[in-house]
């Protein structure tokens, strides 16, 4: 898989761009703050309807712009498709694919496989939970699509759960019989959608776990050392004994039940997957708090060169996106994480300047200044 063309219409910093681009290794090199980032991040956008740099779409529409445009086509098994995504800030995005609307955004899920690696890559290790979870979502999402709809559904559940525990607090009285059923409504639809959002997180870290050892072994040079991932659920129970969706739905409206009063009291869900946490370990000790900036690096790295070989393994090179990493690595990192990458089908770099980037990923080159994309001539 790989991108061909890539075009942008008041997105980020660019009124206009449009990019032909090629199998193998591209570099986009220029200053920081002359739009590099805006190019790759549209690219990862449609693979994941998730920008890594933000959490809302607003900031995504140039200035003065009603409307983003992101135009993108993919080549997966000599076919061509066309995906075109309208960024609506305030109101709903829009889809076509080869020019056909499609009904649902997320609809393009699927069609563009990505594995970008970015220096906020280091809050996965350091940051808090959330970081964690959107990162085993959104490999989730690439691998089965139909999971979106599932994310979607939960976290609508969860936002009119939490109006109506809201609303109860408030009125500062005990909650009515009406209102009570009304929320077992919400406990069951949270449980089902949780349940299976929560099965399908464990599932793909048991697929993780062997991929992120070998990838942190190799990528800190650390043979002694063993990198460890955890699925830590907010229920409190013991996950390996929880491995189906069925027994996680009992769990989860078991443990509701039992935190009933509080939810009341405090106007908030307490229970379920957008509460749960991904303990990552190197030896005895959690990673978070422990780690050093190094190792950091080297479990942020091996976390991603395992989802690219996950996504590989299915069957289709995911297009490889290194933003701004290789200034973030030293020497020997850097090296180590050029030759993983060197073989993949197409890898998209960014770089304030070329001596960032080791020679074996020396390839076709566009210089990025003010907004103006121009390919670079081989010497």
């Amino acid at each position: 898989m790989w991108v061909q063309s890539l075009g942008l219409t008041d997105l980020r910093s660019y009124k206009q761009v449009d990019c032909t681009l090629q199998r193998g290794v591209t570099t986009f090199v220029g200053r920081n703050g002359q739009g590099k980032t805006n190019l790759v991040e549209a690219i990862g956008y449609l693979a994941t309807l998730g920008s890594h740099r933000v959490a809302t779409d607003a900031p995504l529409v140039r200035t003065g712009a009603t409307q983003g445009i992101i135009r993108c086509e993919v080549v997966n098994d000599e076919r061509v498709i066309m995906i075109e995504l309208a960024i609506n800030p305030g109101a709903a995005n829009k889809a076509r694919i080869n020019r056909s609307p499609v009904p649902k955004v997320r609809d393009v899920l699927g069609l563009l496989r990505t594995v970008l690696f970015a220096p906020e890559d280091l809050a996965l290790v350091k940051g808090d939970p959330s970081e964690r979870r959107r990162f085993l979502d959104d490999l989730l999402v690439q691998r089965t699509p139909r999971l979106a709809g599932t994310r979607s559904d939960y976290e609508r559940t969860l936002k009119q759960r939490n109006a109506l525990l809201k609303s109860s607090s408030i009125a500062r009285r005990s909650a009515s019989t009406e209102m009570l059923r009304t929320l077992e409504v919400w406990d069951e639809q949270l449980a089902a959608f949780g349940s299976e959002l929560v099965a399908a997180r464990i599932a793909l870290l048991d697929d993780l776990i062997n991929l992120g050892r070998e990838k942190y072994t190799f990528i800190s040079g650390d043979d002694e050392t063993l990198f460890g991932m955890k699925y830590v659920s907010a229920l409190g129970v013991d996950t390996p004994l929880l491995l189906d969706r069925e027994s996680w739905k009992l769990a989860i409206l078991d443990a509701i039940r039992n935190k009933r009063k509080e939810e009341l009291d405090r106007g908030l869900t307490l229970i379920g997957p957008h509460r749960d946490d991904i303990l990552l370990t190197l030896g005895q000790m959690p990673a978070k708090g422990y780690a050093s900036h190094g190792e950091s690096w080297s479990i942020a790295l091996a976390l991603r060169l395992a989802s690219y070989d996950l996504l590989r393994s299915d069957g289709v090179d995911p297009v490889l996106i290194l933003d701004d990493v290789f200034a973030e690595l030293d020497v020997s990192r850097r090296q180590r994480l050029a030759e993983q990458v060197s073989t993949a089908t197409q890898v998209l770099i960014t770089a304030a300047v070329d001596m960032d980037i080791p020679d074996s990923l020396n390839g076709v080159k566009f210089s990025v200044d003010s907004g103006s994309v121009t390919l670079q001539e081989s010497s």
